[in-house]
């Protein structure tokens, strides 16, 4: 029982650790961003000497931060709610087709998941270049692409859970596939969907890449690309650089302990069933 015990504290402290090595880099970033350039340099790790928000009115200032996050949210939520439509729908038609042939286009979306964006973004955005789509609508166009091999794959799992005779009752009630889709089994998929967006929507707030290649018009730039702005070629002004952190990571922070409840569940229902 003793033993028992005192695993139980190891495994405590270790987690207390790990949460706390975890927390560091926020802690880093907050403290400092209510320091100057000087006590950045002096003490990295000490709280400042005087907590001063003038870092946070000139980073958003500098940011202009209203466009930006305006740009951000476009292209984040619309992104999100096309990844979310177009993979929910696949991954029905997949998981309901069956054959041979589904499960070949399923494999093809899931080996796409080990392809990294680096070795075709050339290409990519030559192509899209050519036919004038290095805008806003291309680069959602290509966060679908990009998205939707892990949506369709986390869909696809939580679907081979769903009974298929929800689609036949409906079926003979009169509905037809895209009714028994939107009105049956969609509203089913709830905790999924929101573990899909909520996915998305912190790998598409924070990309950095993909804009940089697409979006090359003053006025058009993400929270990201406009974070750059802090970092010269000479100089680097961290202090407001960490600032203007803050205040963009704040919104998915708040849309994280939000849906938190639903990720877990949603996760282990997409891969495991």
């Amino acid at each position: 029982m003793k033993a028992k015990h005192r695993s139980k504290l190891l495994i405590g402290i270790f987690g207390v650790i790990l949460g706390l090595v975890w927390l560091s880099p926020f802690y880093l970033m907050i403290v400092n961003s209510f320091k100057t350039k000087k006590e950045i340099f002096t003490n990295v790790l000490k709280l400042p000497e005087v907590f001063t928000f003038e870092n946070y009115s000139v980073a958003f200032e500098r940011l202009d931060f209203v466009r930006t996050f305006f740009n951000s949210v476009l292209i984040t939520s619309v992104s999100v709610v096309i990844i979310i439509i177009f993979s929910s729908m696949a991954a029905y038609a997949l998981s309901r087709r069956g054959g041979k042939l589904s499960g070949f286009i399923f494999f093809l979306f899931a080996a796409a998941m080990l392809i990294p964006f680096q070795s075709v973004m050339i290409p990519l955005v030559s192509i899209f270049g050519k036919v004038g789509m290095l805008n806003r609508i291309g680069i959602i166009f290509m966060y679908l692409g990009f998205g939707a091999s892990l949506s369709i794959f986390l869909y696809h799992g939580t679907l081979k859970g769903i009974p298929k005779s929800l689609d036949e009752a409906a079926t003979i009630d009169g509905a037809n596939r895209l009714q028994v889709f939107w009105y049956i089994i969609f509203p089913m998929l709830k905790p999924i969907t929101v573990t899909v967006a909520i996915l998305n929507v912190i790998w598409i707030w924070n990309d950095y890449l993909l804009p940089s290649l697409v979006i090359n018009k003053a006025g058009m730039e993400t929270i990201p690309l406009k974070m750059f702005f802090f970092f010269g070629e000479y100089t680097k002004q961290w202090h407001l650089a960490l600032a203007g952190l803050t205040i963009a990571i704040t919104p998915v922070i708040i849309l994280y302990f939000f849906l938190q409840k639903h990720i877990i569940k949603g996760v282990s229902e997409g891969s495991v069933k």
